[in-house]
This record gives structure tokens, sequence and C-alpha cells, in this order.
């Protein structure tokens, strides 16, 4: 069993279910509501988890009574979880997310802005053991760290680039694979050849970018191209691209080539959404069939 550090971002999202998105001073009555623990670490992590690999989680979850949820489904699903501040008491970071029969999304959530982490340590024990380090930019001192000391043991460092934040070009120096939405534009980039030639500049040897529905576009090397993306009837968007991430990293770890891991993990994202929430698929694609027809 392969081992996967995961470093960034863990939520509790709360999930309401509508028919219609609400207007500016208008409330409208959800068709239901489910609580989960998100993140794009946290379920880049559940899903290599699930999948097979053993995932360590590092994130900050703090003492607040809401964020034994953090701590029950790390249990649950055997995730070696490192807390970044096991002091902080504040609420923990919460996202109000609506989504609509469409399976389209409207989310509220503060982030890790307002989360205070003490200088982060870096476990070289996890590290050792570890085939790869994902960073999906959120707590970035704590991504930076994780990052720097791979790189320096030559482990691979998997960039979950949803959007540009402050310190995001300092951890570029140490990553080998980028993955990147569409939203992903570094300062002075308007284009996708703007970000693909930025990250070149940057050492980054395997580039992805995701676009929704629309084929993915990879470099890796002297090879390019795009990769299609299964459609389906989607009935909940939401955490599609962390379970990108993290199917990715299982099938990379599974020695399966850069783009071969792409189309793989595509499938996984694309069954993730026939079903609510982030965890449902799990019951209808299991471990030992890890990719979808």
């Amino acid at each position: 069993m392969a081992d996967g550090v995961f470093v960034g971002l863990s939520t509790i999202d709360i999930v309401y279910a509508v028919d219609e998105f609400p207007t500016a001073n208008s409330k409208v009555t959800a068709r239901s509501q489910e609580v989960f623990v998100g993140g794009p670490a946290t379920n880049a992590a559940i899903t290599f988890a699930h999948l097979g690999g053993g995932s360590t989680l590092v994130t900050t979850v703090g003492s607040h009574s809401l964020t034994d949820t953090i701590a029950k489904e790390a249990r649950l699903l055997s995730i070696n979880l490192l807390d970044l501040n096991p002091n902080f008491a504040d609420t923990p970071v919460i996202s109000s997310i609506a989504v609509n029969p469409s399976g389209e999304r409207n989310v509220v959530s503060a982030n890790a802005v307002r989360v205070p982490i003490p200088p982060p340590k870096v476990d070289e024990a996890i590290l050792q053991k570890s085939s790869f380090v994902l960073v999906d930019g959120h707590y970035m001192q704590a991504c930076q760290a994780w990052a720097a000391s791979a790189h320096d043991r030559k482990v691979r460092v998997v960039f979950d680039g949803g959007s540009w934040k402050e310190g995001t070009a300092d951890l570029l120096q140490h990553v080998t694979t980028a993955i990147c939405s569409q939203d992903f534009l570094p300062p002075g980039c308007t284009s996708e050849d703007d970000v693909v030639a930025y990250l070149q500049g940057q050492g980054v040897v395997n580039i992805a970018i995701t676009r929704g529905t629309a084929p993915i576009r990879f470099l890796s090397n002297a090879a390019s191209g795009s990769i299609s993306v299964p459609q389906v009837e989607a009935v909940d968007t939401m955490g599609a691209g962390d379970i990108f991430h993290g199917a990715f990293c299982f099938f990379t770890s599974e020695g399966k080539g850069f783009v071969e891991s792409l189309g793989d993990a595509a499938n996984i994202a694309a069954e993730s959404c026939r079903y609510r929430g982030t965890r449902e698929w799990m019951k209808h694609l299991p471990a030992e069939s890890p990719v979808a027809p």
C-alpha cells in the first residue's frame, strides 16, 4: 500500500439542495441538508485512502467542539491526522454550499485566511515512507515546508492549483507536478498558454489544466495533448476536482504514467458527479474496482 501526505485545508461543509440559487435579499427552502468534512487536501486524502492508499492529512483542526467532526472522519477512514494548530479554539472553517438540480453549486467559505498556525514542523519519518506530497496552497507556510523537505528528499510534490495565492511562486519552486483549474492565473497570465509557460519557467515537469467537462490539457516533458473527460448526468459536482487529485495520486503511486493516471482520475471524478455529496460515490465504486467503466 502506497503512502502519501496531503497538506492543506480541512473544512466542515454544510450542503443544501435547492431548486434555484437565492438572489439578494431572498430566502429559499432547501430540499435537503447534509454535513460533510471537506477541503481540497482533505477530499483528496479521503479519495486516496478509499482507493487503497495510506493517507496522512496535515491540516488545522483545533480544539473547538465542532472539530470533532473532522477528527472522527479521519479515524473512520483510517487517515493519519497531523494538526497544525491543536490549540486553535475558534470555530473551524465552515463552508455553506448550495447545489441546484443541475449539479451546479455556489460556495461561501472563509477558507484558511482567519486561522493562524505556528511555524510548521515536517515529520521526516512520515515523509521518508511517502511516495508523494500533495499541497493545495492553503496554510501556505505548511505547504512550503513540506514541499521543500519532500523536494530535498526527491519525493514527488503534486500541486493542486485551484487559484493563485500569496506564496504560490515560492511553493512552485519545489513542485514536480501541477494540476491546475482553468481559474488558476499567476500574475501577468491571461491565457492557458501563459499559465503553461509560467509553470514551465518555474521548473514544473508535469502540467495539467482541468476545464470542468471539457478535455484536460496536459504537458509532460516532450509530450502534450488533451484527454477527454467522461460525460455523465451530473447530480452534484461538489468536490469533483479534489477527488480527481486524490485519484491521480493513487494511480501514479501504483506506477502508472502521468497521462494514464490523468485519464483514470477523470473517470473517478466523473463517476463522483453522478451522486450527491462527496462520499456517496464511494459506496458505488468500491476500492477493489477503482476505475469506473
